[in-house]
């Protein structure tokens, strides 16, 4: 919306200042700082409104560890609702509005988020943790990550809108035609799955979904750029950079729920905040032709998918668990470790996996 402001060549004339509007770097910092606001100014009216309408909050899984019966027994969720709300704020405020892709983003965004929050209210109303049926979820998943894809493919521009580049080879790039379709759906129901999967411990998920959203933050911003992008050899697709101030505001609303969420955690994001985020990130991964790169910077989350995968797997073959307990997470938790070092250690994991999905742009 302020965007549009620099666009009015009399009115930027007048006052000259306006002009930083034009500037993805400007914008991306102001939508930071607005998501952060709002969560920051709302978020304990938000939360004081989820823990009267829920009562006795999220249900806690009794298969999962004992201690959570007790330490999160109480606590409100759909968090998510938040996160969602500073994000397209801060969107709608600083983006421009008459970029493709920043609309279907924003449309998978709340696409997974009211997913997620129908799975939160049935898990409520029933005091169940068992909410919509996976097979339901993951096929209405399919069908909104399906859509978004095809939009970016007419959004873009042949043969690069249906193909896939591969890291570290500057040439190698595979047009899949509408394969790609699939791909891509599969790239971003995959990733909100994966982060619905991390988001078992306080404060667990949201900082690598920060740290995976400020790395496509500028990996989206070299994209867009012509310059950049002929510099380091990637891929440019236009209109790409727009999508770094959906990542700041994504980022902003994170450190805002942070502050919430903090062990011991006031509220959870639930389903509507794991499912959203994910897809938001699985999204901007396809529209900016980084979809291998998204698995090496969120390689935290296909961890712990993968855990999951292997442990269903090798039960039902063999009837042995490979871990103590899934998600990998919750194994940990079963050898020991707290609570908080679980926690800063799989930060740790995610910044230096974000460091190596970065260094994927420079070698070639």
């Amino acid at each position: 919306m302020l965007y549009w402001l620099s666009q009015f060549s009399n009115v930027s004339e007048i006052l000259g200042p306006l002009n930083v509007f034009r500037y993805i770097t400007f914008r991306t910092g102001g939508a930071v700082v607005t998501a952060l606001l709002f969560v920051f100014l709302f978020g304990p009216m938000i939360i004081e409104r989820l823990r009267v309408t829920q009562g006795r909050g999220q249900p806690i899984r009794n298969d999962g560890p004992q201690s959570h019966l007790v330490t999160k027994k109480g606590t409100p969720t759909m968090g998510g609702l938040m996160i969602l709300s500073g994000l397209v704020v801060a969107t709608l405020l600083w983006a421009n509005l008459a970029n493709g892709y920043v609309w279907v983003v924003l449309a998978v965004t709340l696409g997974f988020g009211g997913i997620g929050f129908y799975d939160d209210y049935l898990k409520i109303t029933n005091s169940s943790a068992q909410g919509l049926s996976a097979r339901t979820r993951l096929a209405l998943e399919a069908v909104i990550a399906g859509a978004a894809v095809i939009v970016m493919v007419q959004i873009g521009r042949a043969p690069l809108s249906t193909s896939i580049a591969f890291p570290l080879f500057k040439d190698l790039v595979i047009n899949l035609g509408w394969f790609f379709v699939v791909l891509g759906a599969f790239v971003i129901v995959g990733a909100g799955n994966a982060v619905n999967l991390t988001d078992g411990l306080d404060g667990l998920a949201i900082v690598p979904v920060m740290i995976a959203a400020a790395s496509f933050a500028l990996i989206a911003y070299l994209v867009g750029n012509v310059v950049f992008s002929d510099y380091l050899q990637i891929r440019h697709v236009s209109g790409a950079g727009e999508l770094a101030v959906v990542c700041g505001a994504m980022i902003g609303a994170g450190l805002g729920f942070l502050w919430f969420n903090a062990p011991p955690a006031s509220i959870f994001m639930g389903d509507t905040g794991s499912l959203s985020l994910g897809g938001l990130l699985g999204a901007i991964a396809v529209a900016t032709k980084h979809e291998i790169a998204l698995a090496i910077i969120g390689g935290l989350f296909v961890l712990e998918a993968v855990s999951v995968i292997v442990q269903v797997v090798s039960f039902k073959l063999t009837g042995k668990r490979v871990f103590k307990m899934a998600p990998v997470h919750h194994h940990f938790e079963q050898l020991g470790w707290t609570e908080a070092q679980i926690v800063i250690r799989f930060w740790i994991v995610a910044i230096v996996l974000a460091l190596l999905g970065l260094s994927t742009l420079k070698l070639r």
